[in-house]
């Protein structure tokens, strides 16, 4: 008797099939729960990220109320910077801006007179405005005699910004003619601005 073989092709497809048909099932569950994971991660992320920013806009408030409080604190010392002097002071102050500076911008006129008062709080230079400007050597005007020349009424309006507190020169003690100094010892200061022909320094 001869026995026949029986082929099982067919089954073993079908169970191939279904093993495809639960891995892809099986893969798109996966990847749902990974896309879920991942939306959860962005939310949380950009909670964070919210959390972050809201300190940040309170100090930036915050940082805009102290700068206003000390821009007005600034100029309230500026207002108490303000110089009196006597008008003998104040003629002196606009002759010494008038001999040295006729001709510059007002805001170097201004600064020249600030030169002066900015001397006066120097420890190294006298205490007296009518002491700084006749110091020997101080002042060329001095010296050579223009400073008795009449001030014009710039002069005495850049005296009165510098009594005011505004200081064009930013703290000098020294200033020069470039152009026309010759003293080596005055071009070895730092220097902190220059304004028409003259620079400031310290």
């Amino acid at each position: 008797m001869r026995i026949l073989k029986t082929k099982r092709v067919p089954e073993t497809i079908a169970l191939a099939l279904c093993i495809a048909v639960l891995l892809t099932a099986w893969a798109q569950v996966i990847a749902q729960e990974c896309k879920q994971d991942k939306t959860l991660e962005i939310k949380k992320s950009q909670n964070s990220v919210e959390e972050k920013q809201v300190p940040y806009v309170e100090a930036s408030e915050e940082k805009g109320k102290n700068d206003e409080a000390e821009v007005k604190a600034v100029a309230e010392e500026t207002i108490e910077m303000e110089v009196a002097v006597t008008e003998e002071e104040y003629d002196l102050l606009a002759r010494a801006v008038y001999s040295e500076a006729r001709g510059e911008p007002f805001q170097g006129q201004v600064a020249i007179a600030a030169v002066i008062l900015n001397r006066v709080e120097h420890r190294n230079f006298p205490d007296t405005i009518n002491d700084v400007i006749f110091q020997p050597s101080a002042f060329t005007a001095v010296q050579d005699g223009q400073f008795w020349l009449t001030p014009n009424s710039t002069a005495y309006k850049a005296v009165e910004k510098a009594l005011e507190g505004i200081d064009p020169s930013g703290g000098a003690i020294f200033y020069y003619n470039p152009a026309t100094a010759s003293n080596q010892w005055i071009r070895s200061r730092q220097v902190i601005t220059a304004i028409g022909k003259h620079v400031f320094a310290i």
